[in-house]
């Protein structure tokens, strides 16, 4: 594995990344759960998003083959997910009950589904097929930086 800057590659890669995560999308959720929840832990999101995106860049091909599951099912049943969560909050009902201790909404649902969720699983997956791993991991930093300075 030859490991090579390219900033033409780097930074297709995080404007990918950058659209697929969203962070600026993300910003009335983030406003709803801190209601919801309480204060959100930036550094806490940024740290267990990347780590989580940086273990499917590297074995999220092998685990989904574990368990038999295409990347095309993966993505459907993801988008599934965001699509509840989606209707719950425009239509302001609750499908699913947060009942956990203030400030606990940090990991589920912040790093999973809307930060490390099926859409930027799937795109790491396709731009390791493109890219070069040295690019796509500069690309995400930067990437987690954002979400740290906007969560």
């Amino acid at each position: 594995m030859e490991l090579t800057f390219n900033f033409q590659e780097a930074l297709s890669a995080f404007m990918v990344l950058f659209a697929v995560i969203d962070i600026t999308g993300l910003t009335p959720i983030l406003i709803d759960l801190q209601q919801k929840s309480g204060p959100l832990n930036a550094e806490k999101a940024a740290i267990f998003s990347f780590a989580t995106l940086i273990v499917f860049l590297f074995v999220g091909n092998l685990l989904l083959n574990l368990f038999g599951v295409d990347i095309s099912s993966f993505a459907v049943a993801g988008a599934l997910i965001l699509f509840v969560m989606a209707v719950e909050m425009v239509l302001g009902i609750e499908i699913f009950k947060f009942d956990g201790p203030a400030g606990s909404a940090t990991i589920v649902p912040v790093v999973f589904p809307f930060i490390a969720g099926p859409g930027s699983f799937t795109t790491l997956l396709s731009l390791r097929a493109e890219y070069n791993i040295l690019n796509i991991i500069i690309a995400l930093v930067l990437n987690i930086i954002l979400v740290y300075l906007v969560t």
